[in-house]
């Protein structure tokens, strides 16, 4: 029977396509990874992998191999979170994934109140605008903005996001709806809903500049440089900025909370999403 720990090496192969790569994500150096992967087929007795310059390509019995592997690190991760489910009630770490949005300007600034409530739960937030794998414990909760298709994950819409136009108090052109200039995306996020639904309002009117996130976005307009589509809930509540008026097509996000299905049970996991819950009903219930 070969050694199981080799096949983990060699799937890392097989996922990165290079022995560097494999090295690099499971943290070891780069003659590790080939002394492993050469047990590997050593034991199995058949080549798994051609070894290229810079490379390494997946032999046709090594595709099968890999495929097969894949299938146990699912495994594997399901065996983590089932046991993970397990622990003590209220006890250890959750990750939550959040767009940065959220994260940033929600979610951590209700990190000591969560912290107050339940001492023994260390909630962490991760920040990314990039998707993440549940089944892979890449985060434990998930809070989207689109509903989310994972089969194996148990999703919940909990409140919507609303956005209206901002700018700051000491815009020239406040009163001027045909001057106004906008804050943008770069074209190369022209796919996303809010990009588009800022370009509707501009109606051909200038793109001032152009920002690759909220936040950011968030933070230009407060210089004074022109107009951003903001959620309500930060320009809301900063006294720097003005409400503008628009009798367009109103523009929400939806907010989704997302576990995975093994985790759904787990009493800390449950605990900070009821937290979650009920501090967004506040702002977007």
């Amino acid at each position: 029977m070969f050694d199981w720990e080799d096949l983990r090496y060699f799937h890392a192969v097989a996922q990165s396509g290079s022995l560097s790569g494999a090295a690099r994500s499971l943290k070891v150096d780069h003659a590790t990874v080939s002394r492993r992967l050469n047990l590997l087929e050593e034991k199995l007795k058949v080549r798994l992998v051609d070894r290229l310059p810079r490379a390494c390509q997946l032999t046709p019995l090594g595709q099968q191999i890999a495929e097969l592997a894949s299938q146990m690190e699912v495994s594997a991760f399901a065996v983590e979170r089932v046991a993970r489910a397990a622990q003590l009630p209220r006890v250890g770490k959750v990750t939550v994934s959040a767009p940065p949005v959220l994260g940033n300007n929600f979610l951590a600034k209700r990190l000591f109140e969560f912290r107050q409530q339940h001492p023994d739960i260390q909630m962490s937030i991760a920040s990314q605008a990039q998707r993440v794998s549940l089944s892979r414990r890449e985060a434990d909760i998930a809070v989207r903005l689109f509903r989310p298709e994972e089969p194996t994950s148990v999703a919940r819409k909990i409140g919507d996001m609303p956005f209206a136009l901002y700018a700051s108090k000491d815009y020239q052109h406040s009163n001027n709806p045909e001057q106004w200039e906008f804050i943008a995306y770069g074209e190369d996020l022209a796919y996303m809903p809010h990009q588009k639904w800022v370009m509707s309002v501009a109606n051909g009117r200038r793109i001032v500049t152009e920002v690759s996130d909220i936040t950011s976005q968030y933070v230009v307009a407060k210089t004074g440089i022109g107009v951003a589509g903001l959620p309500r809930f930060l320009g809301d509540t900063d006294p720097t900025l003005q409400l503008l008026p628009y009798d367009g097509p109103s523009f929400s996000r939806e907010i989704w909370l997302v576990i995975h299905a093994d985790l759904r049970h787990s009493p800390q996991i449950r605990a900070v999403m009821d937290f979650i819950i009920d501090a967004v009903k506040v702002p977007f219930g």
